[in-house]
């Protein structure tokens, strides 16, 4: 048991550790989740990997046990903390069973995720929360987080013989081989898109995350080939590939995606936003991806920069949550 809370009736409920026999119990409430937006939870697909991952001091899996005696199999609540770095943590999938909503669950499971993340040292949790989620932002508040940054998905197609619609001799170069890391960094640290995200973008390690970039990611994003800096005296904007990983498209099909845990340029550089997003998807071909996922600020000029790139946009902007721990 990790800690014992009183609910909003007044009853007495356990927040616990989640087992790989807990399954059948969170998928049961979980699978529906998203039903009525014509998708699928994830939480079923990916519990058994979050259980293996969970070390008890770096990351845990918790769930409301409501059972008259614990361990049970009747669940109320599940989330999952992570550490990204010394002082930054995490919270992920959040669910409340549809039978026991109303009784405070959420609460109790949210003090008990920032408990865990206090003892593992973080002064700041924060969690991730779709914009039209009206409910979990009311839930967010009320659980004692309080707004944080906004991005935007945008999506290049990737293509390995992308080129810039405007004229190219009036673009910047991109460098990708031989891309200046530290070049990059003086950039980031003194940009509009910095400030709009307060320094944050998506985690190298932990998927659909985001923590502070630092300039050791940017010299090992350069060292392994996956860093675009945009001009040269001046640095006029750069990206950083995350990853690639495959993911199952809607018609079945196992697909490549190439993540960019941001890309940034000089505010209102249209020919800057144009380069690098062109050289992303001259990037993302390279590394067989056949779709992208790239995080830029939310906001007219960054959102209206990359339509005039050309670039597939998300409907919405996500939100970010923070609780301070400290």
């Amino acid at each position: 048991m990790f800690a014992r809370y009183e609910d909003d009736t007044g009853e007495s409920v356990v927040v616990r550790a989640a087992r790989p026999e807990d399954y059948d119990a969170v998928a049961a409430f979980t699978e529906d989740t998203w039903s009525d937006r014509g998708g699928s939870d994830y939480i079923p697909d990916i519990y058994h990997d979050w259980i293996a991952e969970d070390d008890g001091e770096t990351r845990q899996t918790f769930v409301v046990d409501l059972g008259s005696e614990t361990p049970s199999a009747e669940l109320g609540a599940i989330v999952q903390v992570v550490t990204l770095s010394p002082y930054e943590a995490w919270g992920q999938g959040l669910r409340v069973n549809p039978d026991y909503r109303g009784r405070g669950l959420a609460k109790a499971i949210t003090r008990a995720s920032f408990a865990f993340a206090r003892d593992a040292g973080a002064t700041v949790l924060r969690n991730m929360i779709f914009s039209w989620n009206v409910k979990s932002l009311g839930l967010a508040r009320d659980t004692g987080y309080r707004p944080g940054i906004e991005f935007r998905w945008v999506n290049p197609v990737p293509d390995a013989d992308a080129t810039p619609e405007s004229d190219a001799a009036s673009l910047p170069a991109v460098f990708a081989d031989d891309a200046d890391p530290d070049a990059a960094w003086a950039f980031w640290s003194e940009s509009d898109t910095r400030a709009e995200l307060r320094g944050l973008t998506l985690d190298a390690e932990e998927s659909w995350a985001l923590s502070t970039l630092t300039r050791e990611r940017l010299h090992d994003a350069a060292d392994e080939g996956r860093l675009l800096v945009v001009g040269s005296g001046p640095t006029r904007g750069f990206a950083v590939r995350n990853r690639t990983y495959e993911r199952e498209s809607d018609e079945g099909d196992e697909e490549t995606w190439a993540e960019y845990a941001v890309a940034a340029w000089a505010w209102r550089d249209e020919a800057a936003a144009e380069a690098l997003l062109t050289a992303v998807a001259r990037d993302a071909a390279g590394v067989d991806a056949d779709r992208t996922r790239v995080l830029i600020p939310e906001g007219v000029q960054w959102v209206t920069d990359a339509a005039r790139a050309k670039a597939d946009i998300a409907e919405q902007p996500t939100f970010v949550m923070e609780a301070d721990l400290t």
